[in-house]
């Protein structure tokens, strides 16, 4: 066929040749000369019969074109046989790519492991299509662009909140510090007469005439300086708390902190509003309770807790736990190495008795996180809703027989032993009053995914909640998610509505209501997931490709 195709070409070249001077005449005087009209119809090949199409009187090629004719032929016959070359390798790859371990769910591990398959259910296999996009890596370049546009958007609200917490501590702070009215009242108690009727400057309104300087607690840029500065989130299930972006400074000069959120409107309006007033706090959870917080407190995943009702400024929703707690999400290791020689408190008590509440939830952890391996999106979810469902006072807290209970609902393999070692370990870091919180038990028992991993969980909830209200509609993320990069879109085994579908199924089985999704239930989705997936750039791909965080 390639043979046949040639030959008509180059006999088309050859006639064209001949008929050069005719052909370049003009359009009226090719119509009324006498030159051959070319049939294209006639270049068409037939199966049974071949037409010819050469002209009358056409002479023999010369050397000179049969010469370029097998030149051509040749150079068609390479680039053909390239062609097929590619073809055959593209299929070879596409059909290595179907079969490699992470693509195919059901194939990824040995023997041992897919014989543990049967015991899965339909949803738990849905759930593991989302492991596909971990064999989609994010495109590099796009993904060094908005790498590089976070860093430089977090430094910029790094240096708002820094210049907005040196102008409250070196200005505000100094005119509405009690000493002002302390050290003028003083002086003018000298020149009032006993008599006098003159109110106090304490009762009047200072004008700024009467407004010192520096007062005897002023504060000194060189002395702020000496700071840890840290990002930090609240620990909540409630999705507008556990979103908000709070920034926090450690001073080593007199060991106290404080905490800023860093509110952004639309792309360029922005605030920042203290959260937590300076000052120093202690510790009120766990080992150190009571004890005031050290530079050694502060590293990323280190958990900061307060009392709700020594900050009546917090919201509505935060006041309603007796407890505030912040995790840290990412700190200024550098300031932090430069300053930790200078204040090293050693407490080695507490530090033996921590380590050996580590080893004992790690036991604990490794057995549970071996057998979730496969189906921990189905359990994380369900554990979730079933502790809510529990928690009739909604204080988030339960008692010794409801988590025996919810270890035999769901099949976690916990033996007497551990479970009464873990007990122990929390009901004496949370009061020794009988009740925990559920979530520091999901955490002892199961664990949870790095900081890392959970900031992309948190940009891809955030993303989908357009009106800030921790709630998202199942249709808004319909809306947003995206399947056309999935490894099973690409190679036409599944179409792109029945990854979405899949995936939207197994999300309504997390939730209490089917139309809407939580914060709390939305992590708890991605917390089961990742127990299954060990690399973080994994993880990262299979929330950055489907959602573009």
């Amino acid at each position: 066929m390639i043979n046949t195709y040639l030959e008509w070409i180059w006999r088309l070249k050859e006639w064209s040749l001949l008929q050069g001077p005719k052909l370049n005449c003009s359009l009226e005087e090719r119509m009324h000369s006498k030159v051959p009209q070319l049939d294209l119809g006639s270049l068409v090949d037939s199966d049974d019969e071949e037409q010819d199409i050469i002209p009358e009187n056409l002479p023999a090629p010369s050397s000179k074109y049969k010469q370029k004719y097998q030149q051509y032929e040749t150079e068609v016959k390479e680039g053909y046989k390239q062609y097929s070359q590619r073809n055959a390798e593209k299929a070879k790859s596409h059909i290595t790519r179907q079969q490699t371990p992470r693509n195919k769910t059901d194939k990824r591990c040995d023997q041992g492991e897919e014989a543990s398959m049967d015991d899965l259910t339909i949803l738990d296999r849905k759930a593991l299509l989302q492991l596909g996009y971990a064999d989609n890596p994010y495109h590099a370049q796009h993904s060094a662009k908005k790498s590089d546009a976070e860093i430089v958007a977090a430094e910029k609200k790094k240096q708002a909140v820094a210049e907005q917490m040196m102008i409250d501590h070196l200005s505000r702070a100094v005119i509405s510090d009690p000493g002002q009215d302390l050290n003028i009242g003083k002086e003018e108690s000298d020149h009032i007469l006993p008599d006098s009727k003159m109110v106090p400057l304490r009762l009047r309104k200072r004008t700024l005439h009467e407004t010192k300087i520096r007062t005897n607690s002023t504060l000194t840029e060189n002395v702020l300086s000496h700071k840890v500065q840290f990002d930090g989130r609240i620990l909540s299930r409630n999705g507008r708390d556990a979103c908000r972006e709070l920034v926090g400074f450690f001073f080593v000069h007199d060991k106290s902190l404080t905490m800023y959120e860093y509110r952004q409107f639309g792309k360029n309006r922005t605030s920042v509003l203290p959260f937590i007033q300076k000052n120093i706090y202690s510790h009120q959870y766990g080992r150190r309770k009571g004890k005031q917080y050290q530079l050694g407190d502060f590293y990323i995943g280190a958990t900061l807790t307060f009392l709700s009702a020594n900050h009546p400024s917090l919201p509505k929703s935060m006041k309603e736990n007796i407890l505030l707690r912040l995790r840290i999400t990412n700190i200024d290791q550098i300031a932090l190495d430069s300053l930790k020689p200078a204040s090293v408190e050693h407490e080695e008590d507490i530090i033996c008795q921590e380590a050996n509440d580590r080893r004992v939830f790690k036991a604990i952890q490794d057995v549970l996180r071996e057998n979730l391996h496969k189906r921990g999106v189905r359990i994380l979810t369900g554990l979730g809703k079933y502790f809510q469902q529990l928690d009739k006072e909604g204080n988030g807290l339960l008692d010794k027989a409801d988590f025996q209970q919810a270890i035999k609902v769901f099949h976690l393999t916990v033996s007497e032993k551990d479970f009464e070692s873990l007990w122990l370990i929390l009901n004496d870091i949370s009061n020794g009053k009988g009740k925990v919180d559920y979530g520091e038990f999901k955490r002892a028992t199961i664990g949870e995914m790095n900081e890392y991993r959970k900031s992309f969980v948190r940009k891809a909830f955030m993303k989908l909640d357009f009106n800030k209200t921790g709630i998202v509609p199942m249709i808004d993320v319909r809306k947003c998610y995206c399947a056309k990069k999935h490894p099973q879109v690409i190679s036409g085994h599944s179409t792109e509505e029945e990854i979405k579908s899949s995936f939207l199924e197994t999300l309504k089985g997390a939730c209490s209501k089917s139309d809407e999704v939580s914060y709390g239930e939305f992590e708890d989705y991605y917390e089961g997931l990742s127990i299954g997936v060990v690399g973080d750039e994994d993880f990262v791909n299979i929330l950055r490709t489907p959602w573009g965080v």
